[in-house]
């Protein structure tokens, strides 16, 4: 019996523990929490067993009564800002808000570059040879 212990809160609870206003906070809050695994999808729409884990610990707060900022701050101090699907605007986040434009703003440059590489290229090959056909 005391092996079984470890494996208690890894029973989901049950639907019938809660109702429709607390399911609707879970969902809310699964919604607005990222899965740290799969990165692109909300808690509500990841399959991964960490993200199942989170939302049996979110299904245990609600229960045990705590508010929905409650319940973020606790995410928060666990798995970082990160873990909000929109996390706050600070120093520490600036790289999930501008490394993507930051990427897309040097790939375009570096796209720029070389297509343009080649007709400077062309270019100064015409004048090459007009050069050279205008000696004599």
């Amino acid at each position: 019996m005391a092996m079984l212990l470890p494996l208690i809160p890894m029973i989901p609870l049950q639907a019938a523990e809660l109702d429709a206003a607390e399911q609707a906070r879970i969902q809310h809050l699964s919604e607005i929490l990222r899965c740290v695994v799969c990165q692109n999808q909300t808690l509500a729409d990841s399959q991964a067993e960490l993200a199942q884990d989170i939302k049996r610990e979110l299904q245990a707060q609600v229960l045990a009564g705590s508010s929905d900022e409650a319940v973020l701050a606790f995410m928060v101090q666990r798995y970082g800002d990160f873990v909000l699907y929109r996390p706050p605007l600070k120093p520490s986040t600036w790289a999930l808000w501008f490394g993507p434009l930051l990427l897309l703003g040097l790939g375009g440059g570096w796209l720029f570059r070389v297509l343009a590489r080649p007709q400077r290229s062309q270019a100064m090959s015409s004048v090459v040879s007009s050069v050279e056909e205008s000696s004599p």
